[in-house]
């Protein structure tokens, strides 16, 4: 059973801070691991990751085959059943008319002075996505990860995605061949992670690495960081779900139980305004545990980190929220729009009971990669700026390096920064003397 709150209970206070210090994350002292991994592709290259996909998923490769060939790519599309392949046709077009609408903007404009003064946007060369193997191979972080690399206008996209014992999952290919990656190299944790940034013989390096992983990936990406950017840290899934009465305790259930079958570290949280509906929910979820396939994963998550908290009224259910900061949050109550505006951190809102998470995860367009572990606090969710960089432009006419140079040479003399300040006074000299 999960753990019950309430806000009017003595010891709420303390029970719900608990719940917030919860750890949740499978971390296993891997740094000193990935270490010597990084290590290895550095100064060995190709053959250090052909050794390492050999000791960890258990297939020989050679340079030639570290990626799929063309022909592979076609076969293994070919494979895709009609029924999924529109499924992830249509999740492919959403997600690309959603990301296109984040674009950013230039800007260039001259003041009063006479300076021009601006920014503009530009892709950065090579992005690495990284997508997960195994039980965890999904399709939908290719479409996720690539299109907005692809929208933002990166040239050279990569993806790597282990293919434990040589299997690969046909549905990842076509994702990645509809999100514009014509490289898929079948190799993973922290090996493709240090080969994307460093490089390799075969493998080019990249300028940004994006995608969820284990904690092997996890630590690589944190190691990696400065050399290349990266995207997040991610952590175990998470929801959040504000509903009132006017609910079927089925759909919440579900809805709860969709993180749950992620991960056994997965977080679901109920927040409701009614003690009844919430232990109705309860018994909802006890109910279709015994139908999922995935429910002892399901279980062992809602089991060890779920909960539902009962509130006096739905402002104490945002303020409760802000703390929480979810990865995904659901207002499933009579006018979610109002209690979306006293809402802050969240990474993601889904809108009223007929908009479960699943279809953000899938076909909604917005972003499933998301930040975790309250990170939403700070952090966004993965977009088209994440792919881009913006740089600034300065441009100076004598009227305005006269206008206001002077006091950039004072700054730079009471910072003791000699040069900077000689660099402003030459051109003012230069300008006093007649010579614009």
């Amino acid at each position: 059973m999960p753990q019950f709150l309430s806000t009017i209970d003595a010891d709420f206070e303390s029970r719900f801070a608990a719940l917030l210090k919860m750890k949740r994350e499978d971390s296993p002292d891997v740094d000193s691991v990935v270490a010597e991994i990084i290590s290895d592709v550095r100064a060995g290259g190709d053959a250090a990751v052909i050794a390492l996909t050999a000791r960890f998923d258990g297939f020989d490769l050679t340079p030639e085959t570290l990626a799929f060939s063309q022909a592979e790519i076609d076969e293994n599309c070919g494979r895709v059943s009609e029924a999924d392949r529109a499924a992830l046709e249509l999740a492919a077009d959403r997600i690309r008319v959603y990301h296109e609408r984040q674009l950013p903007t230039g800007a260039l404009w001259t003041d009063e002075s006479g300076a021009t003064l601006g920014w503009r946007w530009t892709p950065v060369d090579a992005a690495g996505l990284y997508v997960p193997g195994g039980l965890a191979s999904y399709p939908s972080s290719v479409l996720m990860n690539a299109i907005p690399a692809n929208v933002a206008g990166v040239e050279n996209l990569v993806i790597c995605a282990p293919t434990p014992d040589g299997q690969a999952n046909p549905l990842v290919l076509l994702a990645a061949r509809l999100a514009g990656v014509k490289t898929v190299y079948r190799i993973g944790g922290a090996q493709a992670v240090a080969a994307m940034a460093y490089g390799t013989e075969t493998i080019a390096p990249v300028d940004k690495i994006t995608g969820p992983g284990n904690a092997y990936v996890a630590a690589a990406k944190r190691r990696v960081f400065g050399q290349v950017g990266i995207d997040m840290i991610a952590g175990p899934s998470e929801i959040l779900i504000i509903a009132d009465r006017h609910n079927d305790p089925d759909w919440i259930a579900l809805d709860l139980l969709s993180q749950a079958e992620h991960d056994e570290n997965a977080q679901s949280i109920l927040i409701t305004n009614d003690a009844l509906f919430g232990q109705a929910v309860a018994e909802a979820v006890d109910a279709r545990l015994q139908t999922l396939e995935r429910r002892e994963i399901a279980g062992k998550s809602w089991q060890n980190f779920g909960a539902i908290i009962a509130v006096s009224n739905l402002g104490e259910a945002a303020a409760l929220s802000d703390q929480i900061a979810p990865e995904h949050l659901e207002l499933c109550v009579q006018n979610p729009d109002a209690l979306m505006a006293n809402v802050r951190h969240a990474g993601a809102i889904f809108l009223g009971s007929l908009t479960p998470e699943a279809i953000g995860d899938y076909i909604g367009g917005p972003n499933h990669v998301l930040p975790t572990a309250r990170s939403a606090r700070f952090s966004s969710g993965l977009s088209v700026m994440d792919f881009m960089k913006r740089t600034t432009i300065t441009q100076m006419t004598p009227a305005a390096l006269r206008a206001f140079g002077s006091a950039a040479k004072q700054l730079a003399n009471a910072e003791g920064l000699q040069a900077h300040g000689l660099s402003v006074r030459a051109r003012l000299d230069r300008l006093n003397q007649g010579d614009d």
